[in-house]
């Protein structure tokens, strides 16, 4: 299944470590709500070893996903990982139910995150630690103190942050340098364009969550006629536009089916043209 994805190209991350910028995101191999490991397990193995056929060598989780089942998950269908696999985390939540989601930003809790994604991933060091929310109960310098720590420990190589606007951001950098961005934005979202600006200017990583959202339906109508053009999905020229927007974005699309992932990963090879990229823009 592996594609040469020749339109998404590469992208280092805090300038050192390549990535493909199609990657994968898992956390639809969970339960219903997030909650719980994923109903079949054997066919979720089997989606991550397939994501890695095809070229995929960045994956991204959290210890929310489950929680803690998708890291376990990760590591019992890939490890020993492959030398130029990054896996990117997440820690700052904690789970109570399905569908529940509280900020946690409490030093004491990113420490055991963070000490928890190392053992379930069975990692001496996380490439990509990310900090899922700011709780505004803690001071973000507080929050990231442990954050801080493990990097001088060698156990976290680089950090990100998630869902934060510009002056979040700046303020983060003053602890600890950052190296990529993970929020909202997809075609038919795009509140977060200075976010993205900002992160084109820093030389961070722009990693879309959601991104295969296609938006309102006029914009529907649009995209089927260039999809039909291209001879493909909805779904995938969502991805090429993504692609095409700016060299710094990541996708991590996430599916539970073989059939989607084969897809998705189609998406690398769709090249819109600057006419198809500003009737979607």
């Amino acid at each position: 299944m592996r594609n040469d994805h020749r339109y998404a190209g590469k992208f280092r991350i805090g300038r050192e470590i390549e990535v493909n910028r199609l990657g994968y995101g898992g956390m639809q191999l969970t339960g219903k709500g997030v909650w719980g490991d994923a109903p079949d397990r054997e066919n979720a193995k089997n989606v991550l070893r397939a994501a890695l056929d095809a070229g995929v060598n960045f994956i991204d989780t959290a210890d929310s996903y489950g929680p803690h089942t998708n890291e376990t998950l990760i590591a019992d269908a890939l490890f020993p990982y492959p030398q130029d696999l990054l896996i990117a985390t997440k820690g700052g939540f904690e789970r109570t139910g399905p569908n529940q989601w509280r900020v946690n930003g409490n030093p004491e809790h990113i420490r055991q995150a963070i000490e928890g994604s190392l053992k379930r991933l069975k990692r001496d060091v996380i490439d990509l630690w990310q900090l899922h929310r700011i709780d505004s109960r803690f001071p973000v310098e507080e929050t990231l103190g442990p954050v801080v720590d493990a990097v001088k420990a060698g156990k976290i190589r680089y950090v990100g942050l998630s869902e934060v606007d510009v002056e979040q951001i700046k303020l983060a950098e003053k602890t600890v340098p950052i190296v990529s961005i993970q929020n909202l934005y997809n075609l038919g979202n795009r509140q977060w364009e200075n976010v993205l600006d900002y992160t084109i200017e820093r030389g961070m990583a722009f990693i879309p969550w959601y991104p295969l959202a296609s938006g309102p339906e006029k914009l529907k109508t649009k995209i089927s006629g260039i999809a039909g053009r291209h001879n493909a999905t909805t779904a995938q020229i969502a991805l090429a536009w993504l692609l095409k927007r700016a060299p710094n974005i990541l996708l991590i699309p996430g599916t539970s089916s073989l059939q989607h992932l084969e897809e998705n990963m189609q998406g690398g090879n769709i090249q819109l043209s600057d006419e198809d990229f500003k009737a979607l823009s």
